[in-house]
């Protein structure tokens, strides 16, 4: 499968992946992450349900917190 990631292409042996897959994959490791698919916030605890599909659009942000 072949999606946008972040703004960059990215393929994928599989045809869908889990979010969670999707940052075992990635090695996104950060506590504080958010996630959309196609502009749709997923929710932490939907990380194991959510599906990403060829040409999904995803965005994966990391917050940073500081002062």
């Amino acid at each position: 499968m072949k999606i946008t990631l972040n703004n960059t292409s990215e393929e994928f042996g599989q045809d869908v992946m889990t979010v969670n897959e999707l940052l075992k994959v990635k090695t996104f490791t950060f506590k504080m992450l958010v996630v959309r698919i196609n502009g749709i916030l997923v929710k932490k605890d939907e990380y194991s349900t959510a599906v990403i599909k060829d040409k999904d659009d995803v965005m994966v942000l990391h917050l940073v917190s500081g002062g």
